[in-house]
């Protein structure tokens, strides 16, 4: 059984930087594709990024990019989400999900695993 336990959000002036935690835990997840998604209040789900487990390549919706870092830790069978420059519009539930497969999708209905959520604020 596959488990997503995802740690760091809270609360953060705008500007602030937040890290934001995923420990997998019930599988080898070598073969994996890595996402964190959010949604706000009101809102659809909506993908933020991305990494392939085996050879680390990322991706990053255009709202988050260049602020925003994916990383993992192998060894920790954890990813990261190092979030900075955070504005009023990133507050939302952050989702850490596992895909199967390595194939890049940044939609929802490709992940088959999901962590339970974790709040990020941004306060103006």
């Amino acid at each position: 059984q596959v488990q997503l336990v995802e740690s760091g959000g809270g609360l953060v002036q705008a500007g602030g930087s937040l890290r934001l935690s995923c420990a997998a835990s019930g599988r080898t997840f070598s073969n994996y594709r890595m996402g964190w998604f959010r949604q706000a209040p009101g809102k659809e789900r909506e993908f933020v990024a991305s990494i392939n487990w085996s050879n680390g390549s990322r991706s990053y919706a255009s709202s988050v990019k260049g602020r925003f870092i994916i990383s993992r830790d192998n060894a920790k069978n954890t990813v990261y989400l190092q979030m900075n420059s955070l504005e009023p519009e990133d507050t939302a539930v952050y989702y850490c999900a596992a895909s199967l497969t390595s194939r890049y999708s940044s939609a929802s209905r490709d992940y088959d695993y999901w962590g339970q959520g974790t709040q990020v604020t941004v306060s103006s």
